[in-house]
């Protein structure tokens, strides 16, 4: 995965320049823990003014390309050789061009050696100074490490993050494709039902089914609007909702008896569309209605905000098999919209739904 410029920790000049600075102190400050007597550091402290100026500058060059290059690799290796899918490999191969790199580096430097004392020392190295050219080297070689492993950490934990906001979106996509398909299965619960009672009114009374047309055309133009929406005000969803209790009257007469209590307060709050038609559309389906003992249907709301839709349990003498997809669909919804979940109970007597009511 290509990671953005910006988000490179080494792209940066001034943490670019951090790290050479570091990497020039570390290399004198390292040499001299390990052997503060070697007579290497008497030549170096008895040095002139302008000598180690010079040898400062050709040190700070050192780290300068080693830096540079050690960035460079890893940058390039990070598009052919991602440590996420080849680890063993691309440590294999940082490791061997880091190392010569180091090694090639401080090649060229000996030969510009800066101070002529050295220059003539150069051709007759003792074993000190062997072990001190060994040891610096040693040292250029962890510094070179050192900023690898930084920078591969640094790589890594970027790579970590773009793939965690990757996954998250999609994530979040999914979910969205989700909601939008659980929205759609209200539609043909609704048009089918109502569309058969528009066929029976037509046959029975033809001003009556047109009157039935109307509002049912009315209704499902509000439907076409406000599905396609995660959350509805309440107060938007009692209109829908109060226009439908139309169409069940002329479907059922005085067989359903609605109670119906919202305060003002709630009716900012909100909740996913067409939730509670849905809800007395299911209580409709599962009861009896008939004039002497008609279905009763409560909604209304309470301190906790919450809206509670109630309905007496009036059994049909046929079972009627369900498979709950309704009360499955508004629970998968809430739990894509909210951490709050709907509450149902079934006490033998009445069906109780509360749903949750979500701030806009």
């Amino acid at each position: 995965m290509k990671l953005p410029k910006r988000e490179i920790f080494f792209s940066n000049t001034v943490k670019r320049v951090i790290i050479v600075l570091s990497a020039f102190i570390l290399m004198y400050l390292v040499s001299f823990l390990i052997d503060p007597y070697c007579k290497e550091w008497q030549f170096f402290f008895d040095q002139t003014s302008m000598d180690l100026l010079k040898e400062f500058g050709c040190t700070l060059i050192a780290c300068i390309i080693i830096t540079e290059f050690s960035i460079t690799f890893s940058n390039k290796l990070n598009k052919y050789i991602p440590w996420t899918e080849s680890p063993i490999k691309r440590l294999a191969v940082e490791l061997t061009l880091n190392i010569v790199m180091v090694l090639i580096v401080n090649l060229l430097l000996s030969f510009y050696t800066i101070s002529d004392a050295v220059k003539g020392r150069a051709l007759n190295m003792s074993t000190d100074e062997a072990r001190s050219t060994i040891q610096w080297i040693l040292i250029s070689m962890a510094i070179s490490m050192m900023i690898m492993a930084v920078n591969t950490g640094n790589y890594l934990v970027t790579n970590w993050k773009n793939e965690s906001l990757k996954a998250s979106k999609l994530n979040q996509l999914a979910m969205e494709s989700e909601l939008q398909a659980l929205k759609l299965q209200i539609d043909p619960h609704f048009v089918f039902n109502n569309l058969s009672v528009l066929s029976e009114l037509i046959l029975e009374d033809p001003n009556m089914g047109y009157e039935y047309a109307e509002n049912f055309t009315k209704i499902y133009r509000y439907m076409l609007i406000n599905s396609k929406k995660d959350t509805i005000s309440l107060e938007e969803e009692m209109k829908f909702l109060n226009a439908y209790i139309v169409l069940i009257k002329y479907r059922q007469g005085n067989g359903v008896c609605f109670n119906i209590n919202i305060s003002d307060k709630t009716k900012n709050l909100s909740l996913p569309p067409m939730t509670m038609q849905l809800l007395v559309e299911n209580a409709l389906k599962h009861n009896r209605t008939n004039k002497k003992h008609p279905l009763k249907i409560r909604i209304y709301d309470n301190e906790k905000d919450e809206i509670t839709i109630e309905n007496t349990l009036i059994p049909m003498g046929k079972i009627i098999t369900s498979s709950n997809i309704g009360l499955k669909n508004i629970q998968r919804r809430y739990s894509l919209l909210s951490v709050r979940e709907p509450k149902i109970n079934n006490d033998g007597e009445n069906f109780v739904v509360k749903l949750p009511l979500l701030k806009l």
